[in-house]
């Protein structure tokens, strides 16, 4: 049954996990062996975003919602050019679609792109499974069951830890949207929505690629600097923290979202520790300190800040404006001198929560202040 789901070829196939573990299924498409860290994201809809969201590259993602594929794909929800994923596991792969806007199937637009799908697998154990275990290495096979070759390869796979993926996900030129006050943004990854809300916001966009020296952005006379989101570990990222903390000691007002928080926190002396399994998904409960208000987030993040709400190790300057409720992890920072700030969720989510989208009119509000137009309002 899985296998005809979306067209499928009725090949037996599997995800074998690097700690021994498989999951039975049946392959949709082409593209086996895919090898990937196998994640999971408790999101019930946005499939489309999450397959292109640059974040998610190198990665085998485990959709816990039980169908996935019924509206189909429509272009404008793209978050980049191309679908970023190794590999998509389902538990059922929805037959057909409805929605007016969408041009494909699920099916049909991962095939173009040379991803396979598994379907028809148990995604609650898998997913229990990675809750207790951890995200690790893995790979979606052809076959009844793996084999010892192909165990060998999985072993001999690179790991998250120490992989520096921005490089490869950052744009490789710069281009420019909106008009406005100038907010040069560094692409470390960067989903298209946030280009398109800070444009709303009243910007004008710059974006840059992820190696643009601090002296070539000053250059530029920026009213405003933002860190895009991204894959990898952000240790790995080694050329951003210096140049991140010239132009933030420089007085530029500064924003940054996941990978660009966890390198905002790097660049004031602060560490990074990758998490057991991570944070997928658009549900999750982070407390702003300073207010006691509670909001509900999307996320998308392996690593996170070292820290707690009585400060972060090593870097003195910076603050802790949230925390998630579900770990006590660290979901914001502030410095205490400059117009520095960031978060580790996603304010500019889509589909998603709109609690954070105040955080781009908190930007424009320091680029105002520091343009003199007055005090922040909000």
């Amino acid at each position: 049954m899985s296998g005809e789901a979306g067209g499928g070829t009725g090949r037996p196939a599997f995800v074998l996990l690097e700690d021994g573990e498989w999951f039975a299924g049946t392959l949709v498409g082409a593209g086996a062996p895919a090898f990937g860290e196998v994640v999971f994201t408790t999101s019930m809809t946005g499939y489309q975003e999450t397959f292109t969201d640059p974040s998610y590259m190198g990665q085998i993602v485990v959709m816990t919602a039980p169908m996935i594929g019924n509206y189909g794909v429509t272009a404008s929800d793209d978050e980049s050019d191309r679908p970023q994923v190794r590999g998509v596991v389902v538990r059922e792969l929805s037959s057909g679609y409805s929605n007016w806007q969408a041009t494909q199937s699920l099916a049909e637009w991962l095939a173009a792109a040379n991803i396979p799908i598994l379907t028809g697998v148990d995604t609650r154990r898998l997913t229990r499974h990675i809750r207790e275990r951890g995200a690790m290495r893995g790979v979606i096979g052809l076959g009844e069951a793996p084999d010892a070759p192909l165990r060998g390869e999985l072993d001999a796979s690179p790991s998250m830890d120490g992989l520096d993926l921005a490089t490869l996900a950052t744009t490789s030129a710069s281009y420019s949207r909106g008009e406005g006050p100038l907010v040069v943004a560094y692409d470390f990854g960067m989903k298209r929505n946030i280009v398109r809300m800070l444009e709303s916001t009243g910007f004008r966009v710059e974006v840059v690629p992820a190696e643009t020296s601090a002296a070539d952005v000053l250059a530029r006379r920026p009213d405003g600097v933002f860190l895009s989101n991204g894959p990898g570990d952000p240790a790995a990222v080694r050329y951003a923290p210096a140049a991140i903390r010239e132009i933030s000691e420089s007085g530029v007002p500064t924003f940054g979202i996941c990978l660009g928080h966890q390198l905002l926190g790097l660049a004031f002396g602060a560490g990074t520790t990758k998490l057991a399994y991570g944070h997928r998904g658009g549900n999750h409960p982070v407390k702003d300190l300073e207010s006691g208000k509670v909001i509900i987030t999307t996320q998308n993040h392996g690593f996170a800040v070292q820290g707690g709400p009585d400060g972060v190790p090593g870097a003195p300057d910076l603050m802790v404006t949230h925390l998630n409720l579900n770990d006590g992890t660290v979901e914001g920072l502030r410095h205490r001198s400059l117009p520095v700030f960031a978060v580790q969720y996603h304010p500019e989510a889509a589909p998603g929560p709109h609690d954070a989208f105040p955080h781009f009119g908190q930007f424009l509000d320091a680029i105002r202040l520091r343009r003199g137009e007055g005090d922040a309002t909000s």
